[in-house]
């Protein structure tokens, strides 16, 4: 799968990711293809950027869908905001890319499939597959790498300085113990926008 972390720490915000793809047990790193798992967003109150965990699939289908929305429409900057914007893209993942919502008979709601985090100058967001939103505090992680990461900044989040510097320590942490992940990794960073 993969290993994404967001990082909200001395006035910067940090999202990074590892650039390995699976297919099974087959690998496809970054010499063969330069495979990101982190896209930019433009939205009418900044920056933003995403980091997607699960299939392949799920990265050109939300990148493209979220493009497809009306920018006035497109924000990610509060808990509240980034739940509208994902409750009006499902609607939009079901009918044009498909996506099958189904994920177990008991399913409370149509699942999105996906796990995303999402960071910008207003704070650190993740959003799970029923649309459930959370705003970070410090730092999170998702993918088969993501106990790793949180065990390794947990540990640095002490002496590490920057948001960065822990991003990348969370990363690296996946990349060298989870069969599914490896470098390089991507980082982008943010200044946080004072409250």
């Amino acid at each position: 799968m993969t290993t994404v972390v967001v990082v909200k720490k001395a006035g910067q915000v940090a999202i990074a990711a590892d650039t390995l793809v699976t297919f099974g047990d087959t690998r496809l790193g970054h010499r063969y293809e330069p495979n990101s798992k982190l896209f930019k967003v433009d939205t009418p109150t900044g920056v933003s950027y995403v980091g997607i965990a699960g299939t392949v699939a799920h990265f050109p289908v939300l990148r493209k869908a979220m493009m497809a929305l009306p920018k006035e429409e497109l924000k990610l900057g509060s808990k509240d905001e980034v739940f509208d914007t994902f409750t009006k893209l499902h609607p939009l993942l079901k009918e044009t890319f498909f996506l099958q919502t189904k994920e177990d008979d008991n399913d409370p709601y149509e699942s999105s499939q996906f796990s995303v985090l999402i960071a910008n100058a207003s704070g650190i967001y993740g959003l799970y597959s029923y649309r459930e939103v959370f705003e970070f505090n410090e730092f999170w992680g998702i993918g088969s790498g993501r106990s790793f990461a949180l065990g390794a900044m947990h540990a640095a989040w002490g002496h590490a300085k920057t948001a960065r510097e822990l991003a990348s320590i969370g990363v690296n942490a996946g990349c060298e113990f989870d069969k599914n992940s490896a470098g390089p990794i991507e980082v982008f960073t943010v200044k946080l926008k004072k409250k």
